[in-house]
């Protein structure tokens, strides 16, 4: 690790400074920009196991994993050889390919709501795509979603959304018209009775009540007790479908997933993130008979270039293998609780206020006294404290996500000795905030 005297940026801010000139805030993506919690952006250089470099040769522990997909750890040695050799039979076909047979077979296999999957290249491709489908199956336009849940950045989707939304401070986006948010019905998370008024005041129009069964986009928050069962009762007595967005939570929870997890089933299931192994990919899936509505198969129009990427497969069976091992769930949920129950000690030790926890390799910590149970509790935290503290942990060589609306990560590569040395880390910067 790095300390605060031999912290140097100078390459990163040079990098960073060119790139403003030639993307639009100089990232291809709104939470890199470092924008909620001060400071010019890191530039990586390069990853291994559970540890990134950037380019002035600071090093660091990783506990983003690349925004959650690097469960095995970063440029797992066996994921390598396999894209090694993939890369020999060209890097795109825009055809079948047997690999997606192999991959599909797997996440059927693993996930209870899954019976036929769609391939696409992302987590919000995967997410327009059942929005589309929950429409066509139900006949029906209007959908609930949660205040911030994020489901991917589509027009239908950033009403109330978490994760770079909330970060940006940014209630909504420009360029969403009013017609097509218009059929999207937003409630507090865990609130199901505010779900049910929105049943009552909206006869036979809704498709469906999509969410992240774990919320990991308004920071770690996670479900009630009864509160997916309830969804799972209210949309069966409605005729409305359910859609877990398990983009984050597929394959890092639990092997199936949160559904496995707590034992809920939807009716259609996103993935994304884990099931490609760093590279890009996305899925839907669910009930044979709704499937059946996609194209070919059916009407509703779906479609993608580099869907069911040869390499992405490869990439994504090998971490399912890796996954599937005896004991790797098991050793992500001790590795984890650790940390997370370390750091929510050495900060009460200190005199701060928070409130966070885990769920397998997924965490957060928010600066807040109050019970989070939602996004308005979320945001009850104190984000310049967490600003501080962010940049303290960067100083001392721990790499946490860069806003108090994201979750946490952890992977197999994660050691005892990396999570001592990020307690030791967060003792000494929490006595100083």
């Amino acid at each position: 690790m790095v300390s605060t005297t031999s912290f140097k940026t100078a390459k990163s801010e040079e990098i960073f400074n060119a790139a403003q000139k030639l993307m639009p805030g100089g990232v291809s993506s709104p939470v890199r920009a470092f924008k909620s919690v001060g400071g010019q952006p890191i530039v990586f250089d390069h990853v291994k196991g559970a540890y990134i470099w950037d380019v002035d040769g600071n090093k660091y522990i990783d506990y983003v994993g690349t925004w959650g997909p690097a469960i095995c750890g970063h440029a797992h040695p066996v994921v390598l050889e396999a894209l090694h050799s993939a890369l020999e039979n060209g890097t795109s076909f825009g055809a079948p390919c047997a690999l997606e047979n192999v991959l599909a077979e797997m996440v059927i296999d693993a996930v209870p709501s899954i019976e036929i999957v769609r391939f696409v290249n992302s987590g919000t491709e995967a997410c327009m795509s059942v929005l589309r489908l929950m429409r066509a199956f139900t006949g029906r336009e209007k959908i609930i979603k949660f205040e911030g849940c994020y489901h991917g950045h589509a027009d239908m989707f950033l009403v109330k959304a978490g994760s770079g939304v909330a970060t940006l401070g940014l209630p909504d986006s420009p360029g969403v018209p009013k017609s097509t948010t218009a059929n999207t019905l937003t409630a507090p998370y865990n609130d199901l009775e505010t779900v049910k008024k929105l049943f009552a005041e909206n006869p036979d129009q809704i498709a469906g009540v999509i969410l992240e069964p774990v919320v990991g986009n308004a920071g770690f928050v996670t479900p009630d007790a009864g509160f997916l069962e309830g969804l799972r009762e209210i949309t069966q007595e409605q005729g409305a479908l359910l859609v877990f967005d398990e983009v984050m939570t597929g394959f890092r929870i639990a092997y199936g997933g949160a559904q496995a997890k707590f034992g809920v089933t939807p009716d259609l299931t996103t993935l994304g993130k884990v099931i490609g192994g760093g590279l890009p990919v996305g899925a839907y899936g669910g009930r044979a008979d709704i499937m059946s509505m996609v194209a070919p198969a059916g009407p509703m129009y779906q479609a993608g270039t580099l869907s069911g990427n040869p390499l992405a497969m490869t990439a994504g069976i090998k971490t399912l293998e890796l996954l599937s091992k005896p004991g790797t769930y098991e050793q992500l949920d001790r590795i984890t609780t650790k940390l997370s129950e370390g750091l929510l000690s050495v900060a009460r030790e200190a005199g701060h206020e928070v409130t966070g926890g885990n769920i397998s390799a997924m965490f957060g910590m928010f600066f807040t006294g109050q019970a989070v149970h939602n996004y308005d509790d979320a945001k009850t935290a104190d984000l310049k404290k967490f600003a501080r503290f962010h940049r303290g942990m960067l100083e001392q060589g721990v790499y946490l996500a860069p806003s108090q609306f994201e979750a946490g990560f952890t992977s197999l590569a994660h050691t005892d000795e990396d999570v001592d040395r990020t307690l030791a880390a967060a003792k000494a910067v929490l006595a100083e905030i």
